[in-house]
C-alpha cells in the first residue's frame, strides 16, 4: 500500500506521472489517464490509479498534480474525478530530456534532446521561453523544429498560467479549458486587456463573472468597453431570457445602470449612459428606433424590420378573384370526399385561404385546424388544377405545389400524418446547413402555397427567414394556437400579426362533437378562460389527478409511467412533462429515477458516462440541437440502439430516430439528453398518447396559463397530473407571455 506524504494543503490531490493515456478528446477536453502516484492527500491502494475528467492535453511521462476528488464508479472502481490538472515543468536533466522527446515535439528523440539540455543546461525549458533563438545553432535543430519547441513550450507554460488565472477567478476547469481552446496564446492578453470579450465568444461567460475578471485586473468602472459590455449584454439577456426584441431607452438605462453598480444610479449618470448608447448606435453596435427609441440589437432589427417589409408586400400581392359560387362549390365536393361538414368558421378559413395572399388560422384543440389544413391544399388544387400526388413530380423538373413546415420534426410529422402529404420542418426547407441557409431573398423557395404549422413556436428572427424566401404568387397560411407557449426566441410572432390587423385572420372556436366528449379537451378550454373545472379531482374516462406534494412527485411519476407501460404502452407513448430543471420535482432528477425504473443498469448492458450523464442501450433521448448532416432537429426523440463506451474518437453512440439514425461521437454527446421527461417548451409542437404532468408550488415562478394550457394539450388521449391543486389552479389564473417588447405590430401597421 502506497504510504501518503504530508501536506500543508487540506484540499484533495494526487501527484504522480501519467503511465497511460487511456482516452483523451481534445474538443471536449475529457480524459482518462492512469497515474502511477508519488503523493497524495490520502492513502491509496495501489501506487496505479485512474485519473478522469477535464484536462489539457495529458502526455505519457509526464508529472501532473491533480486536485479533485475520488468516486467510485461502479463499473470501473475507484477513480480520482480531476477539478484542476497542474502540469509540473520537468526541472531534472533527465526529466527535461524525457520531457522534450515526448510526442508533443515530433521529430525530437532523445539523442536531440540531449543536445538541447547539454547546450542550455538543466533550465532549457526557462531559456527556451525567454529567449527561443537559444536553439538556434544546436545540431538537429532546424530553424522550424527551433520554433515548433519554443511555441509548444511557450503554450504549456501559457496554458499553466491561464488555468491557475482562471481558478483564482472562480472558473471552473470546463469554462477554464473552453475559454484556452478559443484565444490560445492570446488568453492571457485578452483577460488583462478586455475581460469582457468572454461574454461574446464563451457560452456560459456572462457580466457578472467578465466584470470580476475585470475587477481584478483594474479596469475601471466607467471603462468603455465596460459600458459596452453592460449594454449588449442586458440586450442580449432581454432577448434570450425574457423574449422581448428591443427595449425602451430608459428600461434599458435602468438595467445597465443597476449591473454597473450603485455608482451609476443617478439621473446624471442615465442621461450619459443614453449618449453612450447613441455612440453604439452609430458603431452599428446598437441599432435604435428614434421614432420610438426602442433599442435592439441589430440582428434582430433587421429581422424585425425586415420581417414587416416582406409581410407587407405579401399583402399588397392580387387577390385570386374565384367566382364565390365556385368556391363554394368545390368546398362541398371537399366534404363528400372527407365523409366531414364543415362549421360555418371553417368554411370562412377555406374561403379566405382562397382569395387572400396571406392569412392566419387560429384555434384550440378539438376545433378542426388540421381538417382546414388539409381542405385547403385539397382546394387549391382543384381550384388552380395542380396534383397533390408526389409520384407525378419524381423525374421532372416542376417543383411539388405545396410546403408544408412546421418548427420542429415532431410537429412536422404530425402535420404529414393528418393531411397525408409530405412536411418537414422549417430549417430543413430553407436548406439549413449548420451557420447558413441555403434559401434566402436572392435564392426562394418553390411552390404554390405555404402552410406554417405551429407558428406561435417561431421567433422574430426564423420568422424572417422563412417570410423572406417566400416567391412572388406563392400563398403563405399561418396556423397555430395563440394560447400556446410564445417561443423560445425573441418575439411574439404569431400574437403580434394578429394584433396588427393587417393580415385575415380566422378563429376556429367552434368544438366538433368527437372533441366535445373529451375532458383533455374541456379542460383545456377551460384553463383558456382562467379556471378549472370544479370536477378537477375527480377521475374521468381520459384524465386523473394524483395529489401529492415535490418530493413525492418522482416517485408519483415513475409509478404512472411503470402503470402505462404494463397497460401495453411504450416509454415512447408516455412523456412525462416539467418546467423546471433543477430541484425534487425538476426534469433532472426525474430522469434519473425514470431511466433507473424503466431502463437500469444490468449486469452486461452497455452504458457510456458523459459529464453526470448516462446513457444506457435502450434509452429514451432527445435531441437538443438541429443537425445539419442528418434530418434531425431539435426537439426529436429518439432512442439508443447502439453504444460502444471504449471508443475514444470514432462514433460512440447510435440513436434511432424517426426517419434516420444518428452516430454520435463524444464531443458530440453534448447534442443529447435523457428524455424521459422533457420541459414544457420542448414538447410545444408534438402530441403524446399519454402525458404525466407535475404541477407544484415549486414551479410557482414558472407557472403561467399558457405554460399550463400548453403543456395539457399535449396528450391525446389520457392526462395524468399530479401535484398540487392549488399550483395548478394558481397557474390557470396567472396570464403570462403577452408583455413582449417588439415594434412588429407598428411596423405591419405603418403601411
Amino acid at each position: 500500500m502506497y504510504q501518503q506524504r504530508l501536506s500543508l494543503s487540506d484540499e484533495c490531490f494526487v501527484k504522480g506521472t501519467v503511465e497511460r493515456v487511456i482516452y483523451y478528446n481534445r474538443e471536449s477536453g475529457y480524459g482518462v489517464c492512469l497515474f502511477r502516484v508519488s503523493e497524495s492527500s490520502e492513502p491509496v491502494e495501489t501506487e496505479e490509479v485512474t485519473v478522469v475528467g477535464l484536462m489539457a492535453s495529458p502526455q505519457e511521462g509526464l508529472t501532473y498534480t491533480c486536485r479533485g476528488e475520488w468516486e467510485s464508479h461502479p463499473r470501473y472502481g475507484e477513480q480520482f474525478r480531476v477539478k484542476r490538472m497542474e502540469q509540473d515543468m520537468p526541472r531534472s536533466r533527465e526529466a527535461v530530456i524525457k520531457y522534450l522527446s515526448s510526442d508533443l515535439f515530433p521529430g525530437i528523440g532523445p539523442k536531440t534532446a540531449t543536445k538541447i539540455v547539454s547546450e542550455l543546461g538543466d533550465d532549457a525549458l526557462k531559456k527556451i521561453v525567454d529567449n527561443p533563438e537559444l536553439l538556434q545553432g544546436i545540431p538537429g535543430v532546424s530553424e522550424e523544429k527551433a520554433e515548433m519547441i519554443s511555441d509548444t513550450v511557450r503554450q504549456h507554460t501559457d496554458f499553466e498560467q491561464v488555468m491557475l488565472l482562471l481558478y483564482e477567478y472562480g472558473i471552473g476547469s470546463s469554462l477554464a479549458l473552453k475559454i484556452y481552446n478559443t484565444y490560445k496564446h492570446d488568453t492571457l492578453a485578452v483577460l488583462k486587456q478586455n475581460p469582457y470579450q468572454l461574454i461574446y465568444d464563451i457560452e456560459g461567460i456572462g457580466f457578472a463573472r467578465a466584470d470580476a475578471i475585470g475587477r481584478e485586473t483594474g479596469i475601471p468602472k466607467d471603462a468603455p468597453e465596460r459600458k459596452k459590455a453592460a449594454v449588449l449584454y442586458v440586450l442580449s439577456q432581454a432577448a434570450n431570457g425574457d423574449g422581448h426584441v428591443c427595449l425602451k431607452m430608459d428600461e434599458l438605462c435602468e438595467h445597465v445602470s443597476k449591473l454597473l453598480g450603485a455608482d451609476f444610479d443617478s439621473d446624471e449618470w442615465h442621461e450619459r449612459l443614453r449618449t453612450f448608447i447613441y455612440e453604439l448606435d452609430e458603431e452599428e453596435k446598437v441599432v435604435l428606433d428614434s421614432d420610438e427609441e426602442m433599442v435592439y440589437l441589430p440582428s434582430l432589427y433587421y429581422s424585425e424590420q425586415g420581417l414587416a417589409k416582406k409581410l407587407n408586400w405579401l399583402l399588397m400581392q392580387d387577390k385570386a378573384e374565384y367566382p364565390i359560387d365556385v368556391v363554394y362549390r368545390v368546398i362541398g365536393e371537399l366534404e363528400e370526399a372527407f365523409g366531414v361538414q364543415f362549421a360555418d368558421e371553417q368554411r370562412d378559413a377555406l374561403v379566405t385561404a382562397a382569395c387572400e395572399p396571406v392569412m392566419i388560422l387560429t384555434g384550440g384543440p378539438g376545433t378542426g385546424k388540421t381538417t382546414v389544413i388539409r381542405a385547403i391544399c385539397h382546394l387549391l388544387s382543384r381550384l388552380e388544377e395542380f396534383s397533390l400526388d408526389e409520384a407525378d413530380y419524381r423525374g421532372s423538373d416542376k417543383p411539388y405545389p405545396v410546403r408544408l413546415v412546421a418548427p420542429t420534426g415532431r410537429a412536422a410529422k404530425r402535420m404529414s400524418e393528418a393531411t397525408s402529404l409530405p412536411a418537414m420542418t422549417i430549417h430543413r426547407l430553407l436548406g439549413w446547413r449548420g451557420d447558413f441557409f441555403e434559401h434566402d431573398a436572392d435564392h426562394p423557395i418553390s411552390g404554390r402555397l405555404l402552410i406554417v404549422d405551429e407558428a406561435s413556436m417561431m421567433d422574430m428572427w426564423l420568422a424572417y427567414q422563412l417570410v423572406r424566401t417566400v416567391p412572388e404568387g406563392m400563398k403563405v397560411i399561418f396556423v397555430g394556437d395563440a394560447d400556446q407557449l410564445p417561443s423560445v426566441g425573441p418575439g411574439q410572432v404569431l400574437h403580434h400579426m394578429i394584433e396588427s390587423g393587417r393580415i385575415p385572420y380566422v378563429d376556429l372556436r367552434y368544438i366538433f362533437r368527437q372533441a366535445e366528449g373529451s375532458s383533455i379537451v374541456s379542460l383545456a378550454h377551460e384553463m383558456k378562460r382562467g379556471s378549472l373545472p370544479d370536477n378537477i379531482l375527480e377521475p374521468t374516462d381520459d384524465r386523473r389527478f394524483f395529489p401529492c406534494d415535490k418530493d413525492h412527485v418522482a416517485p408519483v411519476a415513475v409509478k404512472l409511467v411503470q402503470q402505462a407501460m404494463k397497460r401495453g404502452y411504450s416509454i415512447f407513448d408516455v412523456q412525462v412533462l416539467a418546467p423546471i430543471y433543477r430541484g425534487p420535482a425538476g426534469i433532472d432528477l426525474l430522469n434519473r429515477e425514470l431511466q433507473q425504473a424503466i431502463n437500469p443498469r444490468r449486469e452486461g448492458k452497455r452504458e457510456l458516462t458523459w459529464g453526470d450523464s448516462v446513457f444506457r442501450l435502450g434509452d429514451k433521448v432527445l435531441q437538443l440541437s438541429n443537425h445539419p448532416e442528418h434530418p434531425v432537429y431539435n426537439g426529436d426523440i429518439g432512442k439508443v440502439i447502439a453504444l460502444d463506451e471504449n471508443v475514444t474518437d470514432g462514433i460512440c453512440l447510435w440513436v434511432r430516430f424517426d426517419q434516420t439514425e444518428v452516430g454520435y461521437t463524444r464531443s458530440q454527446l453534448n447534442q443529447l439528453s435523457l428524455a424521459y421527461c422533457i420541459s414544457i417548451h420542448k414538447a410545444q409542437g408534438s402530441e403524446f398518447p399519454i402525458v404525466v404532468l407535475p404541477v407544484v408550488q415549486a414551479y410557482r415562478r414558472m407557472l403561467k396559463r399558457n405554460l399550463v394550457y400548453t403543456a395539457v394539450t399535449r396528450a391525446k388521449a389520457y392526462l395524468m397530473l399530479c401535484g398540487e391543486v392549488s399550483a395548478l389552479s394558481d397557474g390557470v389564473r396567472k396570464e403570462g407571455g403577452f408583455n413582449r417588447r417588439s415594434l412588429l405590430k407598428d411596423r405591419l401597421q405603418r403601411e
